[in-house]
């Protein structure tokens, strides 16, 4: 008797990472499999791009999510959301004054800008949904004040932004910026959540918190 193959299930959420402007930010496209629906995370610039990858796989986008405020990772946020009619969702209202002041040459870091009003500010605790899956939403500040980071705690996945890099972390040196926030940020919000957790950083490669606890020079040894 021959035996029938199964294919594994369909895990609910699926993510496909863009990089966008000239800083190769990880945007990141995430959908609800079930739906088919979905939301772009940083959608800094490369609007046709970001367009095409979801046409590409059939993804309704019907939302942004934004981790901060800086220009990489929302710079042209409010352009897309306007162009596709939907609401954007975060950071927290602590980055609003890099949020308003996207419309200032001076701070655009060479890349194309224009402030917006996010619908819904985030905070600590608050979940976002997308499609029929819910992320936890983390107020992580050091990076910048109002940084978030989103995390889908069924697909051991969190969206971490600026705040944790593959053997590094976010710079501090920014307005309002602050390293020993940023270091407790991440020993007291990320590595609680396990080391089996993968987490896409805001550029360059991903990794799991475990990893970065080992190996990490800036926060590894550091638990909390």
């Amino acid at each position: 008797m021959s035996e029938t193959k199964t294919s594994p299930a369909e895990p609910p959420l699926r993510i496909h990472l863009i990089p966008v402007t000239a800083f190769q930010q990880n945007c990141s496209l995430i959908w609800c499999t079930k739906t088919m629906r979905g939301a772009l995370v940083d959608p800094g610039g490369d609007l046709d791009t970001l367009k095409a990858e979801a046409a590409k796989r059939g993804v309704h986008i019907e939302k942004m999510l934004i981790t901060h405020g800086h220009m990489d990772h929302c710079g042209l946020a409010g352009v897309l959301a306007k162009e596709l009619g939907v609401p954007i969702e975060g950071p927290n209202e602590g980055d609003r004054f890099w949020i308003e002041g996207l419309d200032n040459p001076n701070t655009r870091m060479g890349l194309a800008g224009e402030s917006f009003e996010p619908d819904r500010w985030l905070h600590d605790g608050d979940t976002v949904t997308v499609g029929d899956l819910t992320l936890d939403v983390l107020h992580c500040p050091g990076h910048t004040p109002g940084h978030v980071v989103f995390v889908h705690a069924p697909s051991r996945l969190a969206i971490v932004g600026d705040v944790l890099f593959q053997g590094s972390i976010g710079r501090t040196d920014f307005p309002q910026g602050n390293h020993q926030q940023l270091l407790n940020s991440i020993t007291e919000k990320l590595w609680p959540l396990g080391k089996d957790m993968t987490f896409v950083p805001g550029h360059g490669p991903c990794s799991t918190f475990g990893h970065e606890m080992l190996t990490n020079p800036f926060v590894g040894g550091r638990y909390g």
